[in-house]
């Protein structure tokens, strides 16, 4: 009887522990770059902010857009982490909602209206890095006639 005890017990903390361990909260992982976004679809936008999530990993940045055919869409633009957006001279009075601003990046892989933000550019002229380290986005490489002088 006490084999029968023991097989009992340890059959019964095994499956305590499945249970437990498939009860566990799904975690969002890290993406690099080009698991979401396509630096071959660049965008650009003048919009008005809508909202602001300063959460981690990623701050997201919402604009209303007025499109060419005239409607208006909300795009959300990812950037980096709050503290190195702080880094980079943003404050969270910066982004108030109704701030004008131009937003460039690159759209999702799945053509929705979310892209990985590059640069941003206030309406006193003030311009500054959106996009976070690491992770693979062409931050690095000028843009033709718009870093550079030459056209496009």
């Amino acid at each position: 009887m006490g084999a029968k005890r023991v097989i009992g017990s340890v059959v019964a903390v095994v499956a305590i522990c499945v249970c437990l361990a498939g009860a566990t909260a799904p975690v969002a992982a890290h993406h690099a770059f080009a698991a979401e976004f396509d630096a071959d679809r660049p965008v650009e936008f003048s919009g008005t902010v809508t909202k602001v999530e300063w959460v981690n990993p990623h701050v997201w940045i919402h604009l209303d857009v007025d499109m060419d055919d005239g409607t208006q869409a909300n795009w959300a633009f990812e950037a980096g982490t709050p503290n190195v957006l702080f880094r980079r001279g943003f404050t969270r009075r910066s982004l108030l909602p109704g701030t004008a601003v131009l937003v460039d990046g690159y759209q999702a892989k799945d053509g929705t209206n979310r892209a990985n933000g590059r640069d941003i550019t206030l309406d006193d002229g003030t311009k500054l890095f959106l996009g976070s380290s690491g992770t693979g986005a062409p931050w690095e490489l000028a843009r033709p006639g718009v870093d550079t002088a030459d056209p496009r």
